[in-house]
This record gives structure tokens, C-alpha cells and sequence, in this order.
């Protein structure tokens, strides 16, 4: 199939390479030049504009940061769907963004001919890497049934849940209980230490027990090592969070433990981590506890 991925970020790269490693025909295009470019080294197709990807593909594929970025790749000037035609073809937004965006995103998708399924996923880079990716998606279930094979050449475990954007809930859903994971853990490894335990020993009870995750041994590296480059970031999060409650909001939900999170990771975002990985949730408690911990 004929593929364009826009938006090469930490997630999109390993989106795309999965995609050419299918043998799919495949053209991206960045803001930045640069990861286009080593795509373009390998004989990927390299757009000068988000409305080119018409030109050389029938499946777009978007991987942005958020609602702003989404909407300009889309809607702006040489966006996706800017031109007045008619076109043909299937937009897949892999984005994590508001349902307001999506919602308007699928409006002038509608107008211009275009299929829309929203698939935010469930997942880091190296989870991409390693073909264990999860797609949450929704819109027409044709269109899904259509084209889930070209989803399962990016991660094979696949979730249709619903006609419009519901995948946009489960997305944010996901994520309140990742930032509030983190803090739980961040919680109990600083209590430990300080009574004496060792953070390897503590993470193995952890792994060993009742409340063990694939996520808690995502993050042990991490943890272990205090290399906090990130995966996903706070300030990430951070946007999650707050679209988290926007929707709770708009059905009078009361998120009381993830509004308390949103306050903690904006406190990592104020103290200048907001690039790191969403576990300095971790040094921030042990400052708080006033320990003299290194961030890097």
C-alpha cells in the first residue's frame, strides 16, 4: 500500500520504519528537516508539504504532539486538508489529542472525501521497535476492517472500540492511570529508601507482586539507572492530563486523583524537567522529602 507518515518524532520514526520494513511505499514529511532526511537516505519518499502526501499515497498516517500541531499539519495552509477538492483517500491520526480536535478534524474530513480513524496508541518507541505496539482506534468500522492489516504491520494488538471518537477517551483514560501510577511508584520506592530498602530490591517485590505491571518493568531500567531521556514526557503527560479532565468535565466525572497528579507533574515542569521522562515524578518526591538528587 501506498503510505505517508507526517510527523517523525520519537514515535513516528519507528511508526514509519515498521511500515517500510512491510515493504509498504512509503513518504514522510517533518517540520524539521532532519528526520526526513535520513528516511530520504534510505529511499523514502521525502514531502515538501503535508498536502503532498495525496500525490504519492492512499493511507496518511499522523504522529504529532498535540491538538495545535495536529490541527496545523490538517487544517493549515499546506495542510492534509486544506485544498477545497475532493479527495480520495484515509486519514489515520495516531495522535493524542482532545475530542473537540478530532471532532473537527472529522467534520472536514467528511467535506473533502477523506476516511477518518482516530488510533492514539498505547506504547514508547521501544515498544514499536519490538512489534508490541497497541492501536486503540475508532470511526467506520468499514474502513477499520479495511485497513487493520496495514495497522497490524505497525503493532499487531489492535482495539476497535466505536464508530467516532472513543478512542480518544480510552487514550486519556490510559494515560491518568499512568500519571497516577508513576506517583504511587514514586511514593513507594522514596518511603522504602528511606527506611533503608534498596530501590532493585524494592522494584523486584514490586514486579513479584499483586500490583507487578508490564509497566513497572518498562520503567525499572529507568529507575535503576537515573537516566531519565525520555520516553514520554512530563510535559506530555502533562497535556494529557489536563485534556483528561477537560473531558471529565464536559460529563461532570470528578477526577479528584488525577487532578492531584496534573498538579504534581506541573510541578516537574516547573522545575525544569518537563523534557525528561515522565518517572522524574520520582527525583521530584525525593526532593520534596529533601533529598539532594541529581536529574539527568
Amino acid at each position: 500500500m501506498r503510505v505517508a507518515v507526517l510527523g517523525l518524532g520519537h514515535m513516528g520514526v519507528p511508526i514509519a520504519e515498521r511500515l517500510g520494513q512491510a515493504g509498504h511505499e512509503l513518504s514522510v514529511w517533518n517540520r524539521s528537516t532532519g528526520p526526513a532526511d535520513a528516511l530520504g537516505d534510505r529511499g523514502v519518499t521525502r514531502l515538501a508539504r503535508p498536502q503532498d502526501a495525496w500525490t504519492h499515497a492512499d493511507l496518511v498516517v499522523t504522529m504529532l504532539a498535540d491538538d495545535d500541531a495536529v490541527k496545523a499539519v490538517t487544517l493549515g495552509p499546506d495542510g492534509l486538508l486544506a485544498s477545497d477538492a475532493q479527495l480520495d483517500g484515509t486519514l489515520i491520526d495516531m495522535s493524542t489529542i482532545s475530542v473537540e480536535t478530532s471532532a473537527l478534524i472529522a467534520e472536514v474530513c467528511e467535506e473533502r472525501g477523506v476516511s477518518y480513524l482516530r488510533a492514539p496508541v498505547s506504547g514508547n518507541p521501544s515498544v514499536v521497535v519490538a512489534g508490541n505496539l497497541g492501536i486503540i482506534v475508532s470511526g467506520p468500522e468499514q474502513i477499520y476492517e479495511t485497513v487493520s492489516p496495514t495497522l497490524k504491520d505497525i503493532g499487531p494488538n489492535l482495539f476497535y472500540v466505536g464508530a467516532g471518537d472513543e478512542s480518544r477517551i480510552v487514550k486519556l483514560a490510559l494515560n491518568l492511570m499512568i500519571g497516577g501510577t508513576t506517583q504511587l511508584l514514586a511514593e513507594a520506592l522514596v518511603l522504602a529508601e528511606q527506611h533503608g530498602l534498596e530501590r532493585e530490591k524494592m522494584l523486584d517485590v514490586i514486579s513479584g507482586s499483586a500490583i507487578g505491571s508490564p509497566y513497572v518493568k518498562y520503567k525499572r531500567g529507568t529507575l535503576l539507572s537515573g537516566d531519565y531521556s525520555s520516553t514520554f514526557t512530563a510535559n506530555l503527560l502533562h497535556k494529557d492530563l489536563v485534556l483528561a479532565l477537560e473531558a471529565a468535565d464536559a460529563v461532570s466525572v470528578p477526577l479528584p486523583v488525577t487532578a492531584l497528579t496534573r498538579q504534581l507533574v506541573q510541578s516537574c515542569v516547573a522545575a525544569g524537567m518537563g523534557d525528561l521522562d515522565l518517572a522524574v515524578l520520582v527525583p521530584q518526591l525525593q526532593r520534596d522529602a529533601g533529598i539532594d538528587v541529581h536529574v539527568h
